[in-house]
């Protein structure tokens, strides 16, 4: 009996833990992740989000619905840091600091709402439309990166069959934004 109860416990032990740490494979909760950019030696653009998996779901027109205020992250909102003041392609102006966003997806343009606070509807300084393209190739996690090109850095969201980007460059920068 003690010979039975000895293996039995460390087994069940060994058992629960390959469980746990099976958690989150094909689970859509989401990991943190960065993505940054940048500009130059001391400016830079930097994104917190946390990735969310497809997990053979449809994600726009489904579990993200067109028309509606979409929070990008699933632990909490992403955030986005600028250490320079920023401008977009668009022409919105983007002082330095610590923001929120959140996005308005449609199947062909999206919105991006920057915001001061945490509460969407509190603190919101600009709404910049975002250039959206299909993908040949389905994207399962939700990823957020960038493209430096010059002196501009492109943000790009991609996911499912979906990428949405926004360019953003310094304020009083000398160089041309592409549309």
């Amino acid at each position: 009996m003690l010979r039975t109860t000895a293996f039995r416990i460390p087994f069940a032990l060994m058992a629960c833990t390959f469980c746990f740490s099976q958690e989150g494979t094909n689970n859509t909760a989401g990991e943190a992740a960065r993505a940054q950019c940048k500009f130059s030696d001391e400016e830079a653009i930097t994104v917190d989000y946390s990735n969310a998996h497809m997990g053979g779901r449809k994600i726009f027109g489904g579990v993200v619905p067109y028309g509606k205020v979409w929070q990008t992250s699933v632990n909490g909102p992403s955030t986005l840091l600028t250490e320079d003041d920023l401008v977009t392609v668009k022409g919105t102006n983007i002082p330095a600091g610590s923001y929120t966003f959140l996005i308005v997806p449609n199947p062909d343009k999206w919105l991006l709402i920057i915001n001061k606070n945490t509460v969407y509807d509190s603190g919101e300084i600009a709404r910049v439309p975002m250039s959206v393209k299909k993908l040949s190739t389905p994207v399962e996690n939700l990823t957020i990166s960038f493209e430096h090109t010059g002196g501009s850095c492109t943000m790009r969201f991609s996911w499912e069959n979906t990428q949405a980007s926004l360019e953003f460059a310094i304020r009083n920068t000398d160089l041309p934004l592409r549309d």
